[in-house]
């Protein structure tokens, strides 16, 4: 059990290195003869890789990698594993596949290496974070997949990607974010600096009015962290629900704030609508004379 561990902690480079691996070593096969590291592999025989945690592939972006490898050919080959006699199944590389795929290619470069299926999750995993252009919530869900299926702690995740234990934490964390701000997340709306501010708060609905004032606003993450900080034992009121006119311009973040301490000491909540001239109104609602009388002796004080 720990010779097994001790190769899977070398990581994806160091495994997909290893001649140990590598069915197209001399050693290993079956000629006994010497052969390429690589091998043009027949694109109908090898099956998608079934632990693939990135289900969604920008289609521009694969028909822009076909065209160069149309021009330029594949630089880097792809990684399988054999499971059969001419079968094999992808570890690495699916884009470069699709692309090829999509150009109609009978035939594809590959490295052909030996895993079993634990081995075929974690590489998929490291290779799937290690990708620049993942958001943090598939980085988060990567994370989360090499903790729970592979049976590693945070600190063993994160030796394995070269990261500290606290990086792993910190993308964890964002997936205690209410579901519709992990989304906004992905589309961008909002920077993983407002995302990790939201997360310190308690009250998951307070996480999700200040994610829209945030959307409406255009709120810095120093603001943000400093609505969190003024509000973190206090109920935050949407605004930008509230009003009933689209405002085309954000609101400056000193008026937004004077706008929720006034809702907090009035203990009412607070409508306003302004324009691009600046033209707009205040509107403080109130139930009966009773309430209005306690909101002019509030504010006269």
């Amino acid at each position: 059990m720990n010779k097994k561990r001790n190769a899977l902690g070398r990581g994806l480079s160091a495994i997909l290195r290893n001649p140990q691996a590598d069915i197209t070593n001399s050693e290993n096969s079956a000629s006994n003869k010497s052969v390429s590291n690589t091998s043009e592999i027949l694109i109908e025989n090898i099956q998608i890789n079934p632990f693939q945690p990135r289900k969604e592939f920008n289609k521009e972006n694969l028909y822009q990698l076909s065209e160069s490898i149309r021009n330029l050919g594949i630089i880097q080959p792809i990684t399988v594993r054999k499971l059969g006699y001419d079968k094999f199944q992808l570890i690495s590389g699916e884009r470069r596949f699709r692309a090829s795929k999509l150009l109609k290619l009978k035939k594809i470069p590959a490295y052909i290496r030996i895993a079993n299926d634990q081995q075929m999750l974690e590489m998929a995993l490291v290779e799937n974070i290690q990708r620049q252009n993942l958001n943090p919530i598939e980085v988060a869900l990567s994370f989360k997949r090499l903790i729970d299926e592979c049976n590693l702690t945070q600190e063993a995740c994160g030796e394995r990607l070269g990261k500290n234990r606290s990086t792993v934490t910190n993308f964890l964390r964002l997936l205690k974010l209410p579901a519709e701000i992990q989304d906004g997340l992905q589309k961008e709306q909002i920077s993983i600096g407002h995302a990790r501010a939201l997360v310190s708060l308690n009250d998951d609905q307070k996480k999700i009015n200040i994610f829209h004032d945030i959307v409406a606003n255009g709120y810095s993450v120093r603001e943000v962290e400093q609505i969190v900080k003024d509000f973190s034992d206090t109920n935050y009121q949407r605004i930008s629900k509230k009003s009933p006119i689209k405002i085309k311009e954000p609101i400056p973040f000193s008026y937004q704030k004077i706008l929720h301490d006034l809702s907090k000491n009035l203990n009412q909540e607070i409508i306003f609508n302004r324009n691009k001239k600046g033209h707009g109104k205040l509107v403080i609602p109130f139930k009966n004379d009773n309430e209005l009388e306690e909101i002019f002796n509030k504010i006269n004080k």
